[in-house]
């Protein structure tokens, strides 16, 4: 991808979720400055208690550094949501008003390329119901080598992403259509391996049961539901840089932490035709059943007895979190 010059901007919105972590925010905060979006739309989940405060604050000020041209448009939560309705508020929001969007959360670091390629595909699929969204993450370390700069696939990695209004419009929180025993079905036989449909049925179940604090699962189900299709860039363009403590979900570092990225090259490769990718599916199947080894699962669950003790003690008058 060629330098941008210090007068030209880059015209797809890109969303940007905040939390809690400056030192994360900054780093991710520069590489969108470094494409210089004409307009920045910032989300931010308010602190779950007095200690989060003073960090929320610092986070929230790193956008104040913008120094391009460019509408910075803030929808800043005054309390916790929590991921669940923070996300799925928020990005309601971005598209209620944005035809398409780039959406990257606070410890999603991308590769400049990542940039265009969204930009390209965001317009060449734009009228495309068969693709819902642009992914920024391969999660394959090399393990697959398409010919093409991209394939499709019916996984939708969300660390780093793009799409458009006409596919987020399906967007359910609350999953409605679970209990649709057709749709169910319809969704669970687009797995071959019987483990892994028995893991996100498990999964989509606890999320419709409002068990699991999360809106990335409804996403998939609702891209599945349709039988959509992602993009998947042939080499890495995202790098996790937020595993740890301070995290929600990804607490333990995993093969998937901080992958290294790759700059694609331009002009892009395409596929002949818009169809899944049989052969990248079947490996991405085996990152999903890949269980962590049995120390880091222990510890993993040593840490959230931690947090979730910690959070019991916190000092009365403080806000819960949602």
């Amino acid at each position: 991808m060629k330098a941008v010059s210090p007068d030209s901007t880059f015209d797809v919105p890109v969303a940007f979720l905040i939390y809690r972590r400056p030192e994360l925010t900054r780093r991710v905060f520069a590489a969108i400055a470094a494409a210089r979006p004409r307009r920045l739309y910032v989300i931010a989940d308010g602190p779950r208690d007095e200690s989060e405060a003073a960090r929320c604050a610092a986070t929230r000020a790193i956008i104040e550094e913008v120094d391009w041209p460019c509408q910075v448009f803030k929808n800043y939560a005054d309390t916790n949501l929590g991921l669940k309705r923070r996300v799925s508020s928020g990005l309601d929001w971005v598209f209620a008003h944005e035809e398409q969007a780039i959406i990257l959360e606070d410890d999603c670091l991308p590769d400049p390329t990542f940039f265009r390629f969204c930009a390209e595909l965001l317009e060449r699929y734009r009228d495309d119901e068969r693709v819902t969204q642009i992914a920024g993450t391969n999660p394959l370390r090399g393990a697959y080598r398409p010919p093409t700069s991209y394939f499709f696939t019916g996984y939708m990695h969300i660390w780093g992403w793009a799409t458009w209004r006409r596919a987020w419009q399906y967007y359910d929180v609350t999953m409605s259509q679970w209990t649709d025993l057709q749709v169910r079905k319809r969704v669970l036989d687009q797995f071959e391996d019987q483990r892994e449909r028995q893991h996100f049925c498990d999964m989509w179940t606890r999320v419709y049961e409002g068990r699991v604090d999360t809106w990335d699962y409804q996403w998939s189900f609702a891209c599945r539901a349709r039988e959509g299709l992602s993009v998947m860039p042939c080499h890495n363009l995202i790098s996790n840089i937020g595993f740890g403590l301070e995290a929600t979900h990804t607490l333990v570092r995993n093969r998937v932490a901080a992958m290294p990225t790759q700059p694609l090259t331009f002009p892009l490769q395409h596929p002949v035709a818009v169809t899944r990718d049989a052969e990248a599916d079947r490996l991405l199947s085996r990152v999903t059943l890949l269980r962590p080894p049995l120390y880091r699962r222990a510890v993993n669950r040593l840490r959230r007895y931690w947090r979730r003790a910690r959070q019991a003690v916190r000092p009365a008058g403080t806000v819960p979190q949602r």
